[in-house]
């Protein structure tokens, strides 16, 4: 039972860090309709942010704390500066075009961020420094780490923020206007691009945050660290309801969950012929059986053919 536990906290925390990037995929798709693959590169130029700035900051004597504030907001403005810059070069040209030119867009786009960082940056990894208390908090057996907590609470409050900002504010309700019919939200006062570029900067933000937790968490960021979790948080979003924000939220929980239960037991399961290290199978396996039972996901909706 503690082993469970022990998975299931490990896993919340997973899924929460996905749960961030699933946002900025969802949010996209429900507006414009555009798979952005770029979007999980976005996340490693937040992390690779941040390191330079803590780097930078390592000998100024400042509270750890406050070093990680300071990158993660340093992360959120390049990153939103970045993302706003590809949505206005790559992919308003493209509006109009068939949906495959702008997929492929994406790709290229992706490739093009990964071979920047590596160049800024070089492809070594690299060490992220420690910046809070290392003393694991114990929940009876099981234990959860101050990162960990910071990455529940960051993730819970932004959500949160997130739900705010899309329900109750007068951005949010133009952003599903435009979800809806962006012609007629146009004619009823709405600017289209104005909207389009703040879920990107949004979408941006929420991806800055991952970055850093995901580097505070694994202690690590290299140029193609944003590949694995950018594809898991696409099959999250997918899993949970493509468009669907709360879909995208339950769809990363569940992933996560997944992952870290399976890799806790794989070994078991399989008679030691798996290891956990063969953990990332469970997030394309769930999403396969998820489409292949209910292909518009776990809280996703039937769209009916209109004639």
């Amino acid at each position: 039972m503690e082993i469970l536990f022990q998975q299931i906290i490990n896993g919340l925390v997973l899924g929460s860090m996905y749960a961030l990037v699933a946002l900025g995929y969802t949010m996209v798709y429900g507006i414009i309709g555009l798979i952005n693959f770029a979007h999980g590169d976005v996340l490693m130029v937040g992390a690779l942010t941040s390191w330079t700035v803590v780097t930078l900051l390592a000998a100024s004597g400042l509270p750890g704390w406050l070093v990680m504030l300071i990158s993660l907001a340093c992360a959120i403005v390049i990153c939103a500066t970045l993302n706003f810059t590809i949505e206005k070069v790559a992919y308003r040209p493209l509006r109009s075009a068939p949906r495959l030119a702008p997929l492929i867009t994406a790709m290229g786009m992706s490739l093009l961020l990964q071979t920047l960082a590596m160049i800024i940056w070089k492809p070594n990894p690299k060490p992220y420094p420690l910046l809070l208390p290392t003393d694991p908090i114990h929940l009876g057996g099981p234990v959860i780490s101050v990162t960990q907590v910071l990455i529940l609470v960051t993730t819970a409050v932004v959500l949160t923020a997130l739900m705010f900002i899309v329900n109750k504010t007068k951005l949010g309700r133009a952003m599903r206007a435009t979800a809806e019919n962006p012609r007629v939200a146009a004619l009823m006062g709405v600017k289209p691009d104005m909207v389009i570029s703040a879920t990107f900067i949004i979408g941006a933000s929420l991806a800055a945050v991952a970055g850093v937790m995901w580097a505070a968490n694994y202690g690590t960021v290299q140029h193609s660290m944003g590949f694995l979790p950018g594809l898991k948080a696409f099959c999250a979003a997918v899993l949970g309801g493509i468009g669907n924000l709360a879909g995208a939220v339950v769809g990363a929980l569940v992933l996560g969950l997944v992952e870290a239960i399976g890799a806790g037991y794989l070994g078991q399961l399989t008679g030691g012929v798996l290891g956990s290290h063969y953990a990332d199978i469970f997030a394309f396996v769930a999403l396969i059986l998820v489409l292949t039972l209910r292909p518009q996901g776990l809280l996703g909706e039937r769209v009916a053919d209109r004639a």
